[in-house]
């Protein structure tokens, strides 16, 4: 039995067109934000997945509702989705840090997380736990998940096994609106296509 499971980014938001970490600051999107979300509408009506689950912060649910709409489904939001709270980094870009601070960051995001902030390797468990829970619930379909940058990148590291301290090298973009496709399938995740736009994610089916 197959079951697909697709994240995608948030639409763009005022701190995110500056890249300022948004984390845990309820921001809406923004005009481009809005265009992406009506983009990824557009994608799931073509794509028709069986159920929809969303991160409960203002910026995921703006960009799931015009697909909740197409689809006539009521999105599954779980608080486990939301993105890291960034602490002392939170509307702040990388290099408004005191310098060394960002360089600890970049060096163990994990380890040296931002001053104030969530453990990554936390709201990797805690993502982890809700997609094996999305996963049993709606065994051999499709769902479509929105949720935030960060989180979609541990996760993504935590499931193939991969180091999360490497979590910024290794997946060093995801853009906003952009998708991520997971196969489970006799007990494994497989990795399908990262950072893909809903435009293009078809032509990988």
């Amino acid at each position: 039995m197959r079951t697909t499971i697709v994240l995608a980014r948030h639409g763009r938001t005022e701190w995110h067109h500056g890249n300022r970490y948004t984390g845990s600051t309820d921001l809406p999107i923004d005009e481009v934000g809005v265009q992406q979300a009506q983009r990824l509408a557009e994608w799931a009506a073509g794509y028709a997945p069986d159920a929809l689950w969303c991160s409960p912060m203002l910026r995921a649910r703006q960009t799931i509702e015009p697909a909740a709409a197409a689809l006539g489904l009521e999105p599954t939001l779980d608080a486990r989705l939301r993105e890291l709270d960034f602490g002392s980094a939170e509307g702040k870009m990388l290099g408004e840090l005191p310098p060394a601070v960002a360089k600890a960051f970049q060096l163990d995001p994990v380890r040296d997380h931002f001053p104030g902030g969530e453990d990554p390797a936390a709201a990797a468990d805690r993502v982890h736990e809700v997609f094996d829970e999305i996963g049993r619930a709606h065994a051999g379909q499709k769902v479509l998940v929105v949720a935030h940058n960060t989180l979609i990148r541990l996760l993504t590291c935590r499931v193939l096994g991969l180091p999360l301290n490497d979590y910024r090298r290794l997946l060093p973009a995801l853009g906003p609106a952009a998708l991520v496709r997971f196969r489970l399938q006799d007990g494994t995740v497989g990795l399908e296509a990262y950072n893909v736009p809903a435009v293009r994610m078809e032509t990988l089916a």
